[in-house]
């Protein structure tokens, strides 16, 4: 069955810096729309950054600037470049793989901005 697999959460202080990644196994990235989303304790489950196969970009207005999604087909990994992190950023971080009527989600990683 498909597997997306995130790394890369941590404890950071505001201003700080991390990338998450999310591999992907039994399953074709190139095909597949990429998406980073994040949910907050209280809150719902919201779109950070949307990547298309043709490696278009999307971003919620509030990461716009600070952060970046990007692919790697080879490696079947999808990340997301944050910085200038906040203590709104606080979440768990979910990536995303769609393609026609399927949709797969991983595990999640948490992100804790805090000083």
């Amino acid at each position: 069955q498909v597997q997306l697999v995130e790394s890369g959460g941590g404890l950071v202080q505001p201003g700080g810096s991390l990338r998450l990644s999310c591999v992907g196994s039994r399953i074709i990235f190139s095909i597949n729309n990429l998406s980073w989303y994040r949910q907050a304790p209280g809150k719902q489950r919201e779109l950070v950054a949307f990547i298309t196969t043709g490696s278009n970009t999307n971003y919620a207005d509030s990461v716009k600037g600070r952060f970046t999604i990007s692919r790697d087909n080879a490696k079947n990994t999808v990340y997301l470049q944050m910085n200038s992190l906040k203590p709104e950023d606080t979440a768990v971080y979910y990536c995303n793989a769609a393609v026609g009527r399927g949709s797969w989600w991983g595990q999640g990683t948490q992100v804790t901005v805090s000083s």
